[in-house]
């Protein structure tokens, strides 16, 4: 048995839960905060058997689109903040982070 940590953007959560579930897969959905953009993004927590793995990483690659987004930087720490003047960049967001671990025991009360 193994379990399926995937972290992903908030945009993406709903769309890949209604997927894995078409697909009777379970999930744990815990809301994180990430390190980058500060944005909220969803950690799930997704239980299935060794011969499922390949199946549940395929759904995720599927329901996990990267894509650019425009944000604006935050300023420099020190100086003359006055004369800053932030220009917006693009940075890469969205796609998952996917954790595969292995379970030793499981048990459902």
């Amino acid at each position: 048995m193994k379990m399926i940590v995937a972290v992903l953007q908030d945009k993406d959560s709903n769309r890949l839960t209604n997927a894995l579930a078409d697909h009777q897969y379970k999930t744990t959905k815990l809301s994180t905060t990430g390190g980058f953009l500060k944005e909220g993004n969803t950690t799930l927590m997704i239980g299935c058997e060794d011969h499922h793995v390949d199946d549940v990483l395929d759904i995720i690659r599927d329901n996990c689109s990267q894509r650019e987004q425009m944000v604006a930087p935050i300023s420099p720490m020190g100086g003359n903040a006055d004369s800053y003047i932030p220009k917006p960049v693009k940075v890469e967001v969205g796609g998952a982070t996917v954790f595969v671990l292995p379970v030793d025991s499981f048990f459902q009360f």
